[in-house]
């Protein structure tokens, strides 16, 4: 059974279920909550959670140390990505890269301290520590908050520098019309509650601040029978993909030049009744050769290379204080 049927399944039931979910579908996880092995895999989305560590303090000081994708070769990805924007082959797209790691903990003890609404740990694979919901649903409404734009908290004036960026908000705008669309397919009433508001986000290096926005609508009756069906036509996200996102698509893996797997997937639970997910972003994999840390941003034809790298660097983080 694929994860579509398998999740249409557990929701036609009211079984209570976890799913992960990756950027390519090639490995997708759907398990019902009684079967999840917290040896194997943990999970914290906003106090649902099999965990009992919490969010841990430790005494000893955390080594951190972040070596940057090299400049020319983002350069280079860059301008692929700006050609085929100004071709008129797409006008969003996240372009992500990986930055890789030296630190004294692993990816167990990222999770227990990390503080962020959305965390998840697969062993030996991955840590998420993620701020961006996917979509919420409560009450036969569904809702989601597309997070797009980032700016260093200690600038001056800094929040107005966020939103008076002339980039920024016209991705903002394509954000959030192409999830207003997206979430047309599967609900009604579909209407922006509240647009770019700004949150503040505490990390080991410095603080953030960065801009969301709120779409919500009507979910029809007894839509948990069609749980999959439904997820499965919001994939790919949005905010992480682009517009139009088909095109967008090809573009990113031709460009990137290797799978994202987990990283900007989503990873949810279903309660049985209502379902809360996110966007697998603040991303650290494990791979033969150590960690790495991935990352990006959205490139328009208004883009700036070195604002772009600069803005992959910044996300580059682990979310809590050093000591």
């Amino acid at each position: 059974m694929n994860w579509i049927n398998q999740l249409n399944a557990f929701g036609r039931v009211a079984t209570p279920c976890l799913f992960v979910l990756d950027f390519e579908l090639k490995k997708p996880l759907v398990l019902p909550l009684n079967a999840v092995n917290g040896e194997a895999i943990r999970f914290n989305f906003r106090g649902m959670t099999n965990s009992t560590a919490g969010s841990a303090s430790y005494p000893i000081p955390v080594h951190f140390n972040a070596t940057p994708p090299d400049f020319q070769k983002y350069r280079k990805a860059f301008d692929l990505v700006m050609a085929a924007l100004q071709y008129g082959n797409s006008y969003l797209l996240n372009l992500t890269f990986p930055t890789r790691l030296e630190t004294n903990l692993d990816l167990s003890e990222i999770f227990n301290r990390s503080k962020a609404p959305y965390r998840l740990w697969l062993k030996d694979r991955c840590v998420v520590f993620s701020p961006e919901c996917f979509v919420r649903i409560e009450n036969d409404e569904i809702a989601t908050f597309p997070m797009k734009g980032t700016i260093d908290a200690d600038l001056p004036d800094a929040a107005q520098q966020l939103l008076e960026n002339r980039k920024e908000l016209a991705e903002h705008y394509t954000i959030v019309d192409l999830l207003r669309n997206d979430l047309s397919q599967i609900a009604e009433d579909v209407r922006v509650e509240r647009f770019r508001y700004i949150e503040r986000v505490s990390t080991i290096r410095k603080p953030l601040l960065q801009t969301s926005s709120e779409i919500r609508g009507k979910l029809p009756e007894n839509w948990q029978e069609n749980l999959g069906t439904m997820l499965s036509r919001l994939l790919p996200a949005g905010s992480i993909s682009g517009a139009p996102k088909e095109k967008t698509v090809e573009i990113i893996q031709q460009t990137e030049g290797e799978p994202r797997g987990y990283y900007t997937g989503v990873c949810g639970v279903f309660d049985g009744t209502n379902l809360d997910s996110a966007i697998m972003i603040r991303f650290i994999e494990k791979r033969a050769d150590g960690l790495w840390f991935r990352s990006g941003g959205g490139i328009t034809v208004n883009s700036v290379l070195e604002d772009e790298y600069r803005e992959l660097v910044d996300k580059v983080y682990l979310p809590f204080k050093g000591v």
